[in-house]
């Protein structure tokens, strides 16, 4: 369906837990303790993308925290496949616990998957992430890679922890049948809010002249791609606080606890839990998305009412 600003809105992300195995320094306080009581059961996640499937709904990614901590995520996958409309069906996971997993989400109907992944020293690595095993992460890209399974490394910049790796991470995608997505600190919570913390992806750019700007795979997608001489992947960056691509976004977000979500920059929320049972569901989400806001609030004084592990990124 199209919202008021006539944009096709055909992508649902949709997170299936706040819980998540790390405490990743720009996602959520150290102290903060991660709900599970409230999350969607598999026949509300089923009957929620019957409504999604009749509006549209083409693209799904499932998203937390972390998707892999839920026992049930192979049923999930097989719900959303099991609708012929939806024709990717992607997951977003740090990759801590995707070895030995990967085969079994693939038969599911898994596609893709994107892998945060901030660090390649292990140091680092378990600083920015409060205790995360590096190799746990590589050991399932190489595993997804090898299932056959599209790969995208996403890599939030932080000034001071992790730019120093922009160019391994380059050089990641210049062997590997990947993608490497540099992501801009979105200004979510206590350390996002921090502007001291921040590195634009203009100034990544800038500093590697060696990189040429090619095609997009997708005229939706977020972000923006090069290439170097011989690569075999691709550097992507989305630069959602420098450059708002809001005039093309086609998702809208679907919380844990059934929270309907049209823009990770803006609070607005359609709770739609108490009206999965109404035989107009589909019709209150519609209305929802007809309204979806022009543009994220990103660059004005904007305070998110919810962690990025509440709103699933």
């Amino acid at each position: 369906m199209r919202d008021w600003l006539g944009r096709e809105i055909n992508y649902l992300r949709m997170s299936l837990t706040e819980r998540c195995d790390l405490k990743c320094i720009y996602c959520r306080d150290e102290n903060y303790y991660c709900r599970g009581k409230q999350e969607l059961r598999t026949d509300e996640i089923a009957k929620l993308t019957d409504s999604f499937v009749r509006l549209g709904i083409t693209k799904v990614r499932l998203t937390g925290g972390e998707p892999l901590v839920r026992k049930d995520l192979a049923e999930i996958v097989t719900i959303v496949s099991s609708h012929p409309e939806i024709k990717d069906i992607a997951m977003t996971t740090n990759g801590q616990g995707l070895a030995g997993r990967v085969a079994e989400l693939k038969k599911a109907g898994l596609k893709r998957l994107n892998i945060s992944l901030d660090s390649l020293d292990e140091t680092c690595y378990r600083e920015m992430t409060r205790g995360g095993d590096l190799y746990r992460t590589l050991s399932g890209i190489r595993e997804a890679i090898d299932a056959g399974l599209g790969v995208k490394v996403n890599v939030v910049v932080v000034r001071g922890k992790n730019e120093r790796e922009v160019d391994r991470f380059i050089d990641l995608a210049s062997k590997e049948p990947l993608d490497v997505r540099f992501i801009e600190l979105m200004p979510i919570g206590t350390f996002g809010e921090k502007s001291e913390n921040h590195i634009s992806n203009e100034e990544i750019i800038r500093s590697h002249p060696e990189l040429h700007r090619v095609a997009a795979r997708s005229e939706s997608q977020p972000s923006v791609d090069y290439q170097g001489e011989g690569f075999t992947g691709r550097v992507g960056f989305i630069s959602p606080v420098s450059h708002r691509f809001c005039d093309q976004c086609n998702r809208v977000r679907l919380t844990s606890d059934g929270k309907l979500r049209m823009c990770l920059g803006r609070n607005e929320e359609t709770d739609l839990r108490p009206h999965i049972e109404d035989a107009d569901l589909t019709g209150i989400i519609r209305e929802a998305i007809f309204r979806k806001p022009a543009k994220n609030e990103f660059t004005q004084l904007y305070h998110a009412n919810r962690r990025m592990n509440q709103i699933g990124g």
